[in-house]
């Protein structure tokens, strides 16, 4: 038997999951890491811990393996985009890891939005002017640690950083180049007037590759933590949110992925670049020929978390014998559709799209004394499917209406989850057997890459069952009448989010 690794380097863990030849899941494995906030909006990590951590899960996966008899044909990575990292001239840490959910370049961010050349750069590179783009993060420390860049010899990134590591090599997959905000999406190259205004030589940011493409050649050192053989092919495949639509076959126009995991995102693959006029929508590039169009939401489960840690007692859990979520799913069953006219906007955490606004805040809107714990819990679920609603209907807007939505992630397991997004959406929801579609995504793209498929659309043969769920008419109905009005106060709140923000900071 011939094996695959897919690795997903993430916020707070590397997970591994070691596959067949045939795509079929053998085992996983999983190792977590810090996630450091010592600082109002900071969000970094310790890229000596990614490092251990990612030559940790390949061992384990590795050990699985007997070389006597069996080969690794490959190792295939997905990873979280929009990190930042400063390096001297040995390629040696000279920050930690400055991830996307960093809100530090706030301020850089909402200079250069407002200027002209905001318009310019999403223009030219397909990312919305955000604090989670290393555009804007360079912007930032320009200001805020101008001596840190001076003494930086090169820019990279976590997954550049870790092939750096393992191979010598300062390479890093188009995907992820292209989440940079300093990428030009119709070159393909790094964009000049982003280099112009971060003052970054093309010499000091990474060498551009195709996602398929492959690293050879395994350090002594890695070779040894790592336990594989020294010629193990390394794909450098893409990031997770490109990898998690590959992954559950949403690749063609026609399909929506939708992930809700911590965060959320709505993302549909087409074969040309798109760029929105009204700036909601990211376009990156997945590999030659194909691009990614979406939005990434900062809130998803774990807004609902908070609800349930706050409007779910420890009495009613006990008199139940149950757990607090499935406690909360249960209740929220029993609640009608559009939660007896109380609306909930779950910006806690900011958000991305469709705002692109740090600042923005959480709201009950039409609370009344006849509201309750469960009108409320019922709320925040809704207030969280019709914030992924708006972006769907951005992403329907410009690329056609889609037959069907594939989703994923930790809200997959719940069928109240499952059937209020169809119904908010009022589009057919698939949910597929694999929930690790982002490893699955990793070495579909390994597998093109050593020419054991012919497209990437080979896919669809290893994605296993799924089961759908049909828009309920009367539910429709009921959210055809809420979302408008969801949009209506999320834009009548929005100019005054700064202004609770810089109170709150206070």
């Amino acid at each position: 038997m011939n094996y695959l690794i897919g690795v997903d380097v993430g916020t707070t863990s590397t997970k591994a999951v070691l596959y067949n030849e045939h795509a079929q899941v053998i085992k996983q494995f999983s190792q977590g890491y810090e996630l450091y906030r010592d600082s109002n909006g900071m969000a970094e990590q310790n890229p000596e811990a990614m490092v251990q951590a990612v030559e940790q899960v390949i061992h384990d996966a590795g050990q699985e393996i007997d070389f006597s008899s069996e080969k690794l044909l490959a190792v295939s990575f997905s990873s979280a985009n929009q990190s930042l990292i400063l390096l001297d001239d040995h390629f040696q840490p000279q920050s930690r890891v400055i991830t996307w959910a960093d809100t530090r370049a706030r301020q850089a961010a909402d200079e250069l939005k407002r200027s002209p050349l905001g318009k310019e750069m999403y223009a030219n590179t397909g990312t919305p002017i955000h604090p989670m783009s290393p555009l804007t993060k360079l912007l930032w420390l320009k200001k805020a640690a101008p001596e840190k860049v001076a003494q930086a010899a090169y820019f990279g990134d976590i997954k550049s950083y870790l092939f750096y590591r393992f191979f010598n090599s300062f390479k890093v997959d188009i995907s992820i180049a292209s989440c940079t905000g300093m990428m030009n999406i119709n070159t393909g190259d790094w964009d000049p007037k982003a280099l112009e205004i971060t003052g970054v030589n093309k010499e000091q940011l990474p060498e551009i590759v195709n996602g398929t493409s492959q690293a050879v050649g395994l350090t002594t050192d890695a070779q040894a933590k790592m336990d594989i053989p020294v010629d193990t092919p390394f794909v450098y495949g893409a990031f997770d949110g490109a990898l998690s639509n590959l992954g559950v076959g949403a690749i063609e126009q026609d399909t929506v992925a939708i992930t809700i995991g911590t965060s959320a995102g709505v993302r549909v693959i087409t074969d040309h670049p798109v760029i929105d006029p009204q700036e909601r929508l990211f376009c990156y590039a997945v590999d030659n020929g194909l691009w990614v169009v979406g939005g990434p939401l900062n809130n998803g489960g774990d807004v609902y978390q908070w609800a349930v840690q706050h409007l779910v007692t420890p009495s009613a859990v006990k008199n139940e014998n149950t757990d607090p979520f499935t406690l909360a799913n249960r209740v929220i069953e029993g609640e009608p559709a559009g939660a007896n006219g109380l609306i909930f906007l779950p910006f806690l955490g900011g958000e991305r799209a469709p705002l692109w606004d740090a600042n923005a805040r959480g709201s009950f809107f039409g609370l009344n004394n006849l509201h309750t714990r469960a009108d409320m819990l019922r709320a925040v679920m809704e207030g969280i499917n019709m914030n992924i609603a708006t972006v769907f209907e951005a992403v329907r807007d410009l690329v056609g209406s889609p037959k069907s939505v594939t989703a994923t992630g930790g809200f997959a397991r719940a069928e109240v989850w499952r059937q209020m997004l169809a119904d908010v959406l009022n589009c057919p929801v698939n949910i597929p057997e694999s929930f690790e579609s982002g490893c699955l995504g990793a070495i579909t793209m390994a597998m093109k890459s050593l020419g054991m498929v012919d497209s990437l659309a080979a896919v669809k043969n290893f994605i296993g069952e799924e089961k759908s769920y049909q828009p309920n008419f009367e539910a429709v109905e009921v959210y055809q009448k809420f979302l408008p009005l969801f949009q209506q106060v999320e834009g009548l709140l929005t100019p005054a989010y700064s202004t609770i923000a810089k109170l709150q900071q206070k």
